[in-house]
């Protein structure tokens, strides 16, 4: 799916008030991975976005376990103008042709309907 990435509201906040321009949204892609119990954003992205890391943390992968990650508070903009605020952790994607995994920390707020033998999806928040 679509989505977009845009720094999270504290430091909007921050910027507007120093009168400091707004970094402009990055675009990209993203699965829906309802094993992942938290976000994953291309490491790339806070670059683009000029974040800070808001935290570390350890996880484990399908190939890893104890992985040092970066963690970054972020707001993901889905269609329909859906904001979505949470912390995301970064880790390389190359290769995958996304930029995003959305995880239960984002689906616990939602409804996902995945229908099978159409091959098709809803999620409604």
């Amino acid at each position: 799916m679509d989505v977009g990435f845009v720094i999270g509201s504290p430091l909007e906040d921050v910027l507007r008030k120093a009168g400091s321009p707004l970094p402009s949204p990055v675009q990209g892609k993203a699965l829906i991975d309802t094993g992942a119990t938290g976000t994953v954003i291309a490491s790339n992205i806070p670059d683009l976005l000029g974040l800070s890391p808001v935290g570390t943390a350890q996880i484990n992968t399908p190939s890893s376990t104890g992985v040092g990650c970066f963690i970054y508070l972020i707001r993901l903009l889905f269609p329909n103008n859906v904001v979505f605020q949470t912390t995301a952790v970064a880790l390389p994607l190359q290769g995958q042709g996304i930029q995003c995994l959305i995880g239960r920390d984002v689906l616990g707020k939602a409804v996902f309907i995945y229908t099978g033998y159409t091959n098709t999806y809803t999620l409604c928040f």
